[in-house]
C-alpha cells in the first residue's frame, strides 16, 4: 500500500485548481517565506502569487537587516514584500522582532545596561511593528527562546533583561499595534516533548495572567529518513488550541540526500510527498491550525544545501518551478473529495 501511494504521489499531474485556490476553500493560508530581491524574477513571482495567499519574508524584518544602525532602518526590502502582498491580495506575517541571531553588530558589541537595552528593544518594536501596523497581521514576536530541554536559552534578551522579557515583549507589541495577531514561534517543538511542554506551561501562564499571545508558531523544519510523529503533533496542537490559542505551521521544509548535482531520488521525494501530506492532514484536522507555511517554495532557492551540505530538494517545486510529488500531496489533500 505504501509503495502503491508513493507512485500516485509522484506520477499524478499538475491539474488546475492552484494551492491558493483550494487553500481559500478551506478558508485557510497557504504561505512562503519569501526573499523580496527574488520577486524581480518572473517564474519566482509568477509562482509566489499564483499558488499563495500568504507571505512573510525570509529575513528582511529580522532586527539586523531592518534596524542596521541604531539611528536607522532599512524598510525597503520587506516594503517591496508588502507592495507584492497588497497588489496580489496576500495576507503577510512578520518575522521576527527579536531572536538570538541576526543581530546587528551595534546591539551585540554595545555593552548595554539593562535599562538601555529595554529601551532599545522598546523602541525597535515600537518602530517596525508601526511602520507595518495594517499590512503585517501577524508576528513572530519572539522566536527561538527555549533549549530543546526546555529550559531558557541564554541570548542578549534573557541575560540581558531576564526571563520576564518574552512577556515585556508581547505587551510592548500589543501597544504597538493592538490589531496585529502575536506568535511566539521555535524549532522541535512539533510533538510533544521537554521543548513544547515548556513552551505550553509559558503560554498556559500567559493566557492565565492575560498577556497577550495569540498563537504558537511550529516551524517543522524535517528530515525524510526519520520517524514523524504525526499523533503527538496532533496532540501537541490540540493542547495549544484548547487554551485558546491558534496554532500555525511557519516554516515547514524536509530535506532529502541528494546527489553532487542536488539531485533526489524518486523514493525519497515520493516519501517527502508523503511527510507533506501528514503534515497537512494534522493542521487541517485542526480548526484553529489556521496557516501551513513552507520555508521557501522552490528548491532553488533553498537554505538547506548551505546549512546541511549532502541534503536538499527540500520544498514544493524544484529548481526549474516545476511542482514535486510534494506539491501533489498538498494539493491533493486540499481537494474537497480528499477526507
Amino acid at each position: 500500500m505504501i509503495r502503491l501511494a508513493l507512485l500516485c504521489l509522484v506520477l499524478h499531474p499538475l491539474s488546475g485548481q492552484s494551492l491558493r485556490e483550494l487553500a481559500e476553500q478551506h478558508k485557510t493560508r497557504i504561505g512562503a517565506a519569501v526573499a523580496p530581491a527574488h520577486l524581480g524574477e518572473e517564474p519566482y513571482a509568477a509562482t509566489l502569487a499564483r499558488e499563495f495567499n500568504q507571505v512573510q519574508p525570509e529575513n528582511a524584518t529580522k532586527f539586523g537587516p531592518v534596524h542596521p544602525a541604531r539611528d536607522s532602518y532599512n524598510f525597503v526590502p520587506a516594503d517591496t514584500l508588502a507592495a507584492f502582498a497588497r497588489e496580489h491580495q496576500m495576507a503577510m506575517r512578520g518575522h521576527t522582532l527579536l531572536w538570538h541571531r541576526q543581530n546587528p553588530r551595534w546591539l551585540t558589541e554595545g555593552n548595554f545596561k539593562p535599562e538601555e537595552l529595554s529601551a532599545i528593544l522598546h523602541e525597535h518594536i515600537n518602530s517596525v511593528m508601526g511602520h507595518f501596523a495594517g499590512q503585517i497581521y501577524a508576528w513572530d514576536v519572539v522566536n527561538e527562546a527555549f533549549n530543546d530541554d526546555g529550559t531558557l536559552r541564554h541570548t542578549i534578551w534573557s541575560d540581558g533583561l531576564g526571563p520576564a522579557y518574552i512577556e515585556q515583549a508581547l505587551r510592548w507589541a500589543h501597544e504597538a499595534d493592538p490589531k496585529a495577531l502575536l506568535f511566539y514561534n521555535d524549532y522541535s517543538a512539533e510533538a510533544i516533548n521537554a521543548k513544547s511542554d515548556a513552551i505550553y506551561k509559558m503560554a498556559q501562564d500567559f493566557k492565565t495572567r492575560g498577556v497577550p499571545l495569540d498563537g504558537i508558531g511550529l516551524q517543522m523544519h524535517l528530515r525524510a529518513r526519520e520517524s514523524i510523529p504525526f499523533e503527538s503533533m496532533a496532540a501537541n496542537i490540540k493542547r495549544l488550541t484548547d487554551l485558546g490559542l491558534q496554532v500555525q505551521i511557519t516554516e515547514l521544509d524536509v530535506r532529502l540526500p541528494v546527489d553532487a548535482s542536488g539531485v533526489a531520488s524518486r523514493g525519497d521525494l515520493g516519501l517527502q510527498a508523503l511527510i507533506y501530506r501528514g503534515i497537512a492532514r494534522v493542521c487541517l484536522l485542526s480548526a484553529r491550525c489556521t496557516a501551513l507555511q513552507t520555508w521557501g517554495f522552490t528548491d532553488k532557492y533553498s537554505w538547506i544545501p548551505g546549512e546541511y551540505p549532502g541534503f536538499g530538494a527540500a520544498l514544493l517545486f524544484d529548481a526549474n518551478y516545476g511542482p514535486k510529488a510534494s506539491y501533489n500531496a498538498f494539493r491533493d489533500l486540499l481537494m474537497p473529495s480528499i477526507k
